[in-house]
């Protein structure tokens, strides 16, 4: 039983964090191209990758199981947000930006993982 993750309002919100956090990171400085640079996209990449293929499982645990890493990668986006808000590399308004962004994943993907718990 495939379900469509582009239906998943938690999927369309990790998707738009994603690119803003592409873009945010641009101008972050060249010697943190291989660290927090690559970790922030690679959490967040991580969130919106992470629902897409729990939807594309089978069972509803494995589903279940996907969304919760996803939901661990969003928490670790949330930290690197703040510390590259703290470090100066984001400024206070884009930092503030992504904060709100990351609480409104956040918010929606508990929510996902509190239906399909309804449901073990």
């Amino acid at each position: 039983m495939s379900r469509d993750h582009r239906k998943l309002k938690a999927f369309a919100l990790a998707d738009q964090l994603v690119i803003r956090i592409y873009q945010a990171t641009r101008d972050f400085p060249r010697e943190e191209t291989f660290a927090l640079t690559s970790q922030l996209r690679r959490s967040a990449v991580s969130v919106a990758a992470n629902i897409v293929e729990g939807a594309a499982r089978e069972s509803h645990r494995e589903y279940l199981n996907f969304v919760n890493i996803a939901f661990g990668s969003l928490r670790e986006t949330g930290y690197y947000i703040g510390l590259a808000t703290r470090l100066g590399y984001l400024s206070p308004e884009i930092g503030e930006q992504l904060e709100e962004q990351y609480s409104e994943v956040a918010r929606v993907t508990a929510a996902l993982i509190r239906s399909l718990k309804k449901f073990s």
